[in-house]
């Protein structure tokens, strides 16, 4: 059976540079960081380098970086420690509703411990009502969280005038960039960014790894209370295997940033796909404020499971789930005010670095041939 990836916004392969950096450690490093003689001080040192490569990505010192299993456990960090450690500064945090799970169910349970949270709606692409946002601030505001691009549709977020925003009333200011690090340049000073997120697993990197900037000077509660480390925000016993090749990765993303044609790959695929399909094809999401390596869009009168599934090779997503013969949008798309009959028909086609227009071409003529 032929196979085609389209889903490196859900999971990217390790890339080889990452596997050869970790190999060393599943045999020869062994002692724990914290230790002080020879076998603890090497592997020590490789966390420390780690943390530097993270930290050039986002242009931080290393000391912001904190480590974490992956991008929920970061998000989880960044909300429940903020208000847990801040709350008598006000009860208030601000996001949007189309974050990602990570987000909303964190909010949804400290909403149940007395956070008062607003969750503001989108526009027809998918960019958060940058007015909604200041309209929402009040006296007891104290955290704002708003992606910095969408995981569905790719739709990048005025997360900029957000953080200037943030800045301006004295608000912390998070931001989940775990499907835009590597994709587009994610510079934590440029963003206004207090804190931001990584997941590993859509850097190259393995599964389990993520990472946390924390401004420093931003008091947090920790999720996980035990000795010191990381700074004493989260504890137990450092991962190194993994902290190195998230570092490793990171260090890739620099230069693959410089030579990313990704987007010159989904302008290509989204034309082919007019030309072939016309006004039976809709683009959600924001035409040009867009992740370079995402095209979401809608097969109108169709059902985008069918077309998956009547493709087995083609590894992509849908913007809907069936239930027993009915289709319910996501909510993204539902925020966005898409109609039942034309978002049943959503496809997340979420190209990667080693896509080719050949895969494209591929595609195109074996969604032709299910029509």
């Amino acid at each position: 059976m032929e196979k085609i990836y389209f889903d490196y916004n859900a999971s990217t392969p390790l890339a080889p540079e990452v596997v050869e950096v970790m190999k060393p450690l599943l045999t020869d490093f062994y002692g724990n960081p914290s230790a002080l003689h020879w076998a603890g001080v090497p592997v020590k040192d490789l966390l420390h380098a780690a943390r530097r490569q993270v930290a050039q990505l986002l242009n931080c010192s290393a000391e912001e970086i904190i480590f974490t299993s992956g991008g929920s456990e970061a998000n989880n960090t960044a909300l429940k420690g903020y208000y847990f450690k801040n709350r008598e500064k006000g009860n208030h945090i601000i996001t949007s509703k189309i974050e990602h799970p990570a987000i909303i169910n964190p909010c949804k349970f400290l909403e149940q411990v007395g956070a008062m949270v607003t969750y503001v709606g989108v526009d027809e692409y998918g960019r958060v009502l940058f007015e909604e946002i200041e309209k929402a601030i009040t006296d007891e505001t104290i955290l704002i969280s708003v992606m910095h691009a969408n995981n569905e549709t790719g739709t990048m977020q005025p997360v900029q005038e957000i953080g200037e925003l943030a800045k301006r009333y004295g608000i912390a200011f998070h931001t989940d960039a775990s499907q835009s690090v590597g994709k587009v340049d994610v510079n934590v000073e440029d963003l206004n960014a207090d804190m931001l997120t990584i997941a590993g697993h859509k850097l190259y990197a393995p599964k389990g790894i993520g990472a946390l900037y924390v401004r420093n000077g931003v008091q947090l509660e920790p999720l996980i209370h035990g000795a010191g480390h990381e700074f004493g925000l989260r504890a137990g016993t450092e991962n190194t295997l993994l902290a190195v090749g998230l570092g490793k990765a990171c260090e890739l993303a620099i230069e693959q940033l410089e030579k990313n044609n990704m987007r010159e790959h989904t302008d290509y695929f989204w034309r082919r796909l007019q030309e072939e399909f016309g006004d039976q094809v809709v683009l959600n999401g924001h035409p040009e404020k867009r992740l370079p390596n995402t095209l979401n869009v809608n097969f109108v009168g169709r059902v985008g499971q069918e077309i998956l599934s009547a493709i087995p090779g083609l590894a992509a997503s849908t913007g809907s789930a069936c239930h027993a013969g009915s289709v319910e949008l996501s909510p993204v798309l539902k925020e966005m005010g898409v109609a039942e009959n034309v978002g049943m028909g959503a496809i997340r086609f979420s190209l990667g670095r080693d896509s080719t227009r050949e895969e494209i071409d591929r595609v195109v003529a074996l969604i032709k041939g299910v029509y």
